[in-house]
């Protein structure tokens, strides 16, 4: 699931059976019964009147923030129909698109590359969201600004192999990987090995490559394990966001040469719902501002490693940061 939830080219026939919309999941959703008030957001109710539809894809961060986009529309008065869990990035993208749905927290990695067909990605994070919003306007979805939080490839490895090694960012592991080969083992997903924008094109802009017999591909949960164990793989492929990181007190190599695109997750809002209620970007502003990399994965962490309900996650983390009150 993560490992496709951003990064696959899906050919223009999918998007044409998406356009209708009950191919991709939007033909259900449920009413947001949550009684929430406003806190340091929607002060005022500014959405009263308004029915508005979230959706998000089907990962545990996209839910998570599609619960959060939700509630804080719900304290700000209005009446929310949670259409979140889309299977694939096309399904929500086209509903906001079509206005089948109102708004989501999209990447902007995903947006450059995979939907406005973009091959280079730009490697300032702001000057990407820019980019991203500008080209996105013909499209009829307005972008508003990008949280810190940035969902991206890394790779990782646990304490003890870091230390033995000497790995702090990704030029270290081409050094391990040409003075020691046999020490650079690697657990990867099967589309990570394959991608410009994965293994290939790492190796490429680091300049060197991992021995062929010591690449072990496996499913992205059992990379984690592997890599805490250490011993099948000292490192590994690991999305940035993910809450098994600190669960599993795994060390992320910095990408010292910006390799990786950014992913930062930003609002999209279908265009003629934001002209309507143009008060949604005073009330997402905010919270995405709080929304780093570092909460992502603490909030990830209470659903994947503790089994706790996106919903209360996004609620409960609303209420602790003072945006929106219970009640």
């Amino acid at each position: 699931m993560r490992g496709v939830r951003r990064r696959v080219r899906v050919a223009g026939t999918l998007l044409l059976s998406c356009a209708a919309l009950a191919g991709c999941g939007l033909t259900s959703g449920s009413p947001m019964v949550d009684t929430v008030r406003p806190g340091s957001i929607g002060q005022g109710r500014p959405l009263a009147g308004a029915r508005l539809t979230v959706t998000s894809k089907q990962f545990t961060e996209q839910i998570i923030l599609g619960q959060i986009m939700g509630l804080a529309f719900k304290a700000a008065g209005a009446d929310v129909l949670d259409r979140t869990s889309i299977q694939g990035s096309f399904g929500a993208r086209e509903a906001v698109k079509t206005g089948a749905a109102d708004g989501m927290y999209e990447y902007t990695g995903t947006a450059w590359i995979t939907h406005l067909g973009n091959t280079k990605p730009i490697a300032d994070p702001y000057e990407q969201w820019k980019a991203v919003r500008d080209a996105d306007r013909a499209n009829g979805i307005t972008w508003l600004p990008a949280a810190p939080l940035d969902n991206t490839y890394a790779l990782a490895a646990n304490r003890a192999n870091a230390e033995k090694y000497g790995l702090n960012d990704l030029s270290d592991v081409a050094r391990l990987v040409k003075e020691n080969p046999s020490a650079g083992t690697l657990c990867v997903e099967s589309e990570f090995a394959a991608r410009d924008d994965g293994l290939p094109g790492l190796e490429k802009a680091y300049g060197f490559a991992f021995p062929p017999g010591n690449i072990r591909k496996m499913d992205s949960g059992i990379i984690y394990t592997q890599l805490a164990k250490g011993s099948a793989c000292t490192l590994g492929e690991v999305f940035t966001t993910d809450g098994r990181i600190a669960e599993l007190d795994l060390k992320v190599l910095a990408d010292n040469k910006d390799f990786f695109p950014n992913y930062n997750a930003a609002p999209e809002i279908n265009t003629k719902a934001f002209d309507k209620h143009p008060a949604i970007a005073r009330i997402l502003d905010p919270i995405s501002r709080k929304l780093t990399t570092q909460t992502a994965q603490k909030l990830n962490a209470k659903v994947d490693v503790g089994g706790e309900d996106p919903h209360a996650v996004a609620k409960q983390w609303l209420i602790q940061e003072g945006f929106i009150k219970s009640g």
